[in-house]
């Protein structure tokens, strides 16, 4: 009977996708509901979390009841994203990047917002990207690293299987790389794979793949990140499991 239940709870999110227009979304629904389900995950480090949607996603569609802990440098919209998480009290914001070190850097708005990003645009980016992945703006935003904030966040909220989620434009691995060893920590970790170039200096899906699974990280889903650009791909995500939790 669960089977089917099942089933039919699948079927109705597709439906209720579709009529939204996000049916490109549900693998990464289904993804991650089964991985944060299956690994107890209890706390969602949202990074770049832009007005909030990947952590309204999580709530709603992949019924995740833990804490989010959201990190958008953007003033402008995370004033959007503050007052979106104001009424869920699991729900954390900070107006910050999350990069390789402690400090302040200069972080460029782009003329869609959702691009925005501490790297600047390439300049071998396709053309469908150059006006709305350009700068309009360059704001000074706080940085830390993942490896000092972790154990205050811990102290504060007492998690102990947290996930990694990042959307920075451009920025994942020097996320990452501040993670240090703290990064074994983590439950999985969810990055953007970039195949074309939209960023100076942005890592590239094949050199992300192998820092990752030199430090203990293997794929467990891979999906579109956006209704994907025929006939070339630009960008996908992936989800990646600690092998800690998968030997045999």
């Amino acid at each position: 009977m669960n089977r089917y239940v099942r089933e039919a709870a699948d079927r109705l999110l597709a439906l209720r996708l579709a009529l939204a227009g996000r049916v490109h979304q549900y693998p990464e629904i289904q993804a991650l509901k089964r991985f944060l389900s299956g690994f107890k995950v209890d706390c969602l480090f949202d990074v770049g979390a832009n007005r909030g949607q990947y952590a309204t996603m999580a709530r709603k569609d992949a019924g995740y009841r833990g804490l989010i802990l959201s990190f958008e440098p953007n003033p402008a919209v995370f004033a959007e994203l503050q007052r979106r998480a104001a009424s869920d009290r699991h729900w954390h914001v900070f107006n910050m990047a999350l990069s390789d070190f402690d400090g302040t850097a200069d972080f460029n708005i782009m003329a869609a917002d959702q691009f925005s990003s501490l790297k600047a645009p390439s300049s071998a980016q396709d053309d469908i990207f150059a006006l709305r992945n350009k700068v309009t703006q360059t704001v000074a935003t706080p940085c830390r690293r993942l490896d000092t904030l972790l154990p205050e966040m811990q102290a504060q909220h007492g998690f102990s299987r947290p996930f990694l989620k990042m959307d920075t434009q451009g920025h994942d691995l020097s996320v990452c790389e501040g993670a240090g060893a703290a990064l074994a920590q983590m439950t999985g970790v969810q990055t953007e794979l970039g195949v074309r170039p939209i960023y100076e200096g942005g890592t590239g899906y094949r050199a992300m793949i192998e820092w990752l699974d030199a430090r203990a990280f293997i794929p467990s889903a891979f999906f579109a990140n956006n209704k994907g650009h025929f006939p070339l791909l630009v960008e996908m995500d992936g989800i990646f499991v600690n092998r800690a939790l998968v030997q045999d």
